[in-house]
């Protein structure tokens, strides 16, 4: 049985294999376009998923979108119906885009796959929909190391549901509760995210990275105005406070009065208030997403938990969430976004739908995320020699020295091995590595290598077998998806004068043995790195910690700030060449900055639109 799962016209379109209930291959439709959070039809991730196992578009027996367009539409139609008049603007600019491309899917859907696969099948008899939240929980649970389970998933908006409380059974899963539109956490936080100043849909990172910059002054503000939080997590919203039922914003005049100013324009200075707004909102999403969890619990009375959903992906809800040990066990879609929805759309028409039987792999059997793009030796030879790249050519031994020995010199390097990361993260297959223990590599790799704000924080990998030596947490982190804080006797002491600092400040202070990925709250987004899952990456930290005593990297996205995570070999040359990039290893293939033709940089990190 081959299925297809699709999520688009959205963001962050995706393609998914799925054969007999094995997940092959995944991507993001960004990776191939270089257009960050690409919401177009996955035509070139849907080739890649095909060409993984040599498949003829017709061998496909189901395609299964991730959403039901129509239940959209109704949301939309009724919620300018209960606000009318008000929101004629915003509805009358959504109207013509669901008419023209939205509301007949179907036969868009229907018509791409033509365009793009096989003219000669009968896609209507094939095509399926599963609904948004049934998806996500889908690729929450059937990927998972349970038989049985809760599954909370929490993003801004499906079609109505927000928040969806389920349990997952074997091939089964039952929504119990949901939360409706336009009742949103992540819709909240995304406000918050625009109030400060970043971009939905790609700065609620940013917003939970400076939290720990802050105070959450606003967090008794928010809950007496915004925000009813009850005992068991579920909420309710004040939406005289919002512009995103009724305008072309996210919120209003009374919501920056209650605030005490207007939003902070785009890349203008940061100062303490949006640090103390951003802490604020994270002070509330942890607050809700433990609250459920508790509730879940209750209710349930499960054992494991599932998360997915775009507020899934916050890592320091997570990590506290974690710590509370309210359930024995987590697990968290790595692609917990609407990229991972077509992942569950094809998962949830195997199991639900077709009604297979489920075998659960006691990892989990997402393969580490690695599921997307490998290229042979040969080819990344041929590719690089196009791209205009002077290379050596290395074994594996001599290349991961190299490579760790470079590290350990304090260089940057850019590491481009094996199969592509599926989601946001990316976990030692397209990532930028450097030494933890440099106190100036943070500031380096932001502003020279990343070109993004310096307050963004790195994340560690670290053997697994060696994470509790060095943070305060031992389980399995492989998607770094969990903050934990750095172990105490890696932390330094803060003198009297940097107790003392506020803000921005606080980034210049050295707070550990590992500084590069301590951020100001002595806390690290970290990656425990498997041998099974990424033998080559082990083998690289394993090398780093036999030069250096330490077991950890730096680990970061491979793209600069606005592009989408390298891709092909290519990408990473061209990533490479125009960034402060000191090595980069494609493969067997090693590359030292100074023998590249610097003519070849020219204004690359120009050509992406800031996030």
């Amino acid at each position: 049985m081959i299925i297809l799962g699709i999520s688009a016209y959205y963001h962050d379109s995706a393609a998914c294999l799925v054969v007999d209930g094995e997940v092959i291959c995944a991507a993001q439709e960004e990776r191939f376009t270089r257009k960050k959070h690409d919401a177009g039809f996955p035509a070139n991730a849907i080739r890649y998923c095909l060409s993984e196992r040599a498949l003829d578009a017709q061998a496909i027996d189901y395609v299964v979108f991730y959403d039901k367009p129509f239940l959209k539409f109704e949301r939309l139609l009724e919620t300018y119906l209960a606000y009318a008049p008000r929101g004629f603007r915003s509805f009358a600019t959504s109207l013509p885009v669901w008419l023209k491309d939205k509301l007949f899917q179907k036969k868009a859907i229907i018509d791409a796959l033509e365009n793009h696969l096989h003219r000669d099948v009968d896609w209507s008899a094939r095509l399926l929909f599963s609904e948004h939240h049934l998806s996500h929980a889908a690729s929450a649970f059937f990927p998972s190391p349970f038989q049985q389970s809760a599954i909370l998933t929490m993003d801004g908006v499906g079609e109505w549901s927000t928040t969806s409380l389920a349990t997952g059974q074997d091939n089964q899963i039952t929504i119990d509760r949901e939360i409706h539109f336009p009742h949103s956490l992540g819709l909240l936080y995304s406000a918050f995210t625009y109030y400060t100043g970043f971009k939905i849909n790609s700065g609620e990172y940013k917003v939970m990275g400076l939290a720990p910059y802050g105070e959450p002054k606003y967090a008794d503000k928010i809950r007496d105005h915004l925000i009813d939080i009850k005992k068991d997590g579920t909420f309710h919203m004040d939406m005289t406070y919002f512009n995103y039922c009724t305008g072309l914003t996210m919120t209003n005049d009374r919501f920056h009065t209650l605030f005490d100013g207007p939003p902070r324009a785009s890349e203008s200075e940061i100062t303490q208030r949006e640090m103390d707004l951003a802490a604020s909102v994270q002070a509330i999403a942890e607050e809700v997403v433990i609250k459920l969890a508790r509730g879940i619990k209750e209710t349930t009375g499960h054992n494991n938990l599932c998360l997915a959903g775009g507020v899934a992906l916050n890592c320091v809800a997570n990590g506290k969430l974690l710590r509370e040990e309210i359930f024995d066990n987590l697990w968290i879609q790595p692609a917990s976004g609407d990229a991972g929805g077509a992942l569950g759309a094809a998962l949830g028409a195997y199991y639900l739908m077709l009604g297979h039987q489920r075998t659960v792999n006691s990892r989990d059997s997402m393969k580490g995320a690695y599921l997307g793009p490998e290229f042979e030796q040969c080819d990344i030879e041929e590719r690089l020699t196009r791209a205009g790249a002077v290379f050596n050519r290395l074994p594996d031994s001599e290349m991961i020295d190299t490579t760790a020995r470079a590290l350990a010199q304090g260089k940057a390097v850019g590491w481009h091995q094996g199969r592509m990361e599926f989601g946001p993260r990316a976990l030692g297959a397209r990532s930028i590595l450097a030494d933890p223990r440099s106190p100036t590599v943070q500031k380096l790799l932001n502003l020279k290598v990343k070109f993004r704000e310096s307050f963004r924080p790195f994340a560690p990998s670290v053997l697994r077998e060696d994470v509790s030596d060095w943070f305060k947490m031992d389980a399995d982190s492989p998607y770094m998806l969990f903050v934990a804080d750095v172990a105490l006797e890696k932390q330094l002491p803060m003198t009297k004068e940097n107790q003392a600092l506020f803000g921005i400040d606080k980034i210049n202070v050295q707070r550990s043995d590992i500084p590069a990925v301590t951020h100001v709250d002595y806390s690290a987004r970290v990656q425990t790195v498997h041998d099974a899952t990424n033998h080559k990456y082990h083998q690289l930290i394993s090398r780093f910690k036999e030069l250096t005593g330490c077991p950890l990297l730096v680990n970061t996205s491979f793209n600069v700030r606005g592009e989408p995570i390298v891709c092909t070999p290519e990408d990473a040359f061209n990533c490479f060449i125009a960034t402060d990039i000191e090595l980069l290893v494609v493969g067997n293939c090693v590359l030292i900055k100074e023998d590249q033709d610097k003519t070849l940089s020219a204004k690359y990190r120009f050509s992406y639109e800031l996030d």
